[in-house]
């Protein structure tokens, strides 16, 4: 608008003054109405990736659309249209052609590219935002397939160029230590998942010297902060457990069949979990942050239960339920002196003994660093 305002201006300040500038204002005066009108249209007409869209739209409706109703269509000249036409044949490689019958454009053959559902650039950039976000499938089956989908989707947008040039330059994915799903065993975890057959496997508990046989019934597989899980029943235990993928050996699978019950249902299961580990207790958590801890924990969701109370000091104070609190307690040691417990009181014990073991830990390594002589004093040599 500030453009278009400023060229009328100039145009009506070119009236006044003399017949030389009059004579001048003649000899331009059609190519400033150009100037305008064209200033006008690149401001209001489509951009070439909505000119696309749009142009299929039509074309795949069986309207027989040609150049003029196109050009009305979209607000812009027939040469734009022609332009945009030309595109789809050479680069789309759409097969469009023209039937002189009924004096328009249709599409001889079936059309890769867009589907019928009208779709936004923000809709289409968020899939090329999607393209960028692919390190928690790495390794799993669904890495080519989603990967090659997405290339379908956006192709014909990188191809036009009217997408933001390098994506990646505006928006990154950094996701902490991403885990590399063994790809043989997870197609076989979902195959199993998928026919409803039981598998057995050797686990290792986290920190156990040994391995133990488990027979499964694999309900669902999760990625929890970017590492996979199985959602399982197990049969000797007569309970729902949850398996790190990394951990599971000598995967087979059985002849055994079996049904997941109906109301198994994956985010209910894992609702009173932090992450990934699952309890069987009811503790209510309330963690009090200082004013740093109260920026960081702001804006973001923790937990599905999750409650902030703001504090008049400025500080919050945090509150969600959980099963179990084993995973609390890491997550609260992590924030050091930025949280304090409130309760429950089996977690403040926790946090408590940590810390003092902790301390006693790094005083006697201090002691001991205390202790080793300190090297004389070499003063360099003059060659």
């Amino acid at each position: 608008m500030k453009e278009i305002k400023a060229i009328e201006a100039e145009k009506n300040q070119v009236g006044h003054g003399d017949a030389r500038r009059g004579n001048h204002r003649s000899r331009h005066k059609g190519q400033r109405q150009t100037c305008v009108s064209g200033e006008k249209r690149q401001l209001y007409s489509r951009a070439p990736l909505a000119r696309v869209m749009r142009i299929h739209q039509m074309v795949q409706g069986g309207t027989f659309p040609n150049c003029s109703t196109i050009a009305r269509e979209l607000e812009v000249a027939s040469k734009t249209v022609k332009r945009d036409l030309d595109f789809i044949r050479t680069r789309l490689e759409w097969p469009i052609e023209y039937d002189a019958v009924r004096r328009g454009y249709f599409f001889s053959g079936p059309v890769a590219g867009f589907g019928n559902a009208p779709v936004s650039e923000s809709e289409l950039f968020a899939l090329l935002i999607a393209r960028e976000a692919m390190a928690q499938y790495e390794g799993t089956p669904f890495q080519l397939p989603i990967e090659a989908a997405l290339r379908k989707l956006t192709g014909p947008i990188d191809s036009m160029g009217s997408a933001p040039a390098g994506v990646s330059d505006l928006v990154s994915f950094r996701p902490f230590a991403p885990e590399k799903a063994d790809e043989v065993l997870f197609g076989t975890l979902t195959e199993a998942a998928k026919t409803r057959r039981v598998i057995g496997f050797s686990y290792r508990k986290v920190g156990a010297a040994e391995a133990e046989t488990r027979l499964v019934q694999p309900y669902h597989l999760a990625c929890i902060e970017n590492h996979w899980y199985l959602l399982g029943f197990d049969v000797k235990r007569k309970a729902i457990r949850t398996f790190a993928l990394p951990r599971i050996r000598e995967l087979h699978v059985t002849d055994e069949s079996f049904l997941v019950p109906e109301n198994f249902d994956p985010a209910e299961y894992m609702r009173g979990s932090f992450s990934a580990y699952k309890g069987d207790e009811d503790y209510e958590v309330v963690i009090d942050f200082d004013a740093w801890g109260s920026d960081v924990i702001r804006g973001r969701q923790w937990h599905a239960s999750q409650q902030i109370t703001e504090l008049p000091d400025g500080t919050i104070r945090f509150q969600m339920r959980l099963d179990s609190i084993e995973e609390a307690q890491r997550w609260v040691l992590g924030w050091g002196v930025h949280a304090t417990v409130v309760r429950p009181a089996a977690l403040c014990n926790r946090v408590h003994e940590i810390v003092v073991e902790l301390a006693e830990r790094y005083l006697e390594q201090l002691k001991a660093e205390a202790a080793q002589p300190v090297p004389a004093y070499q003063p360099h040599s003059k060659n």
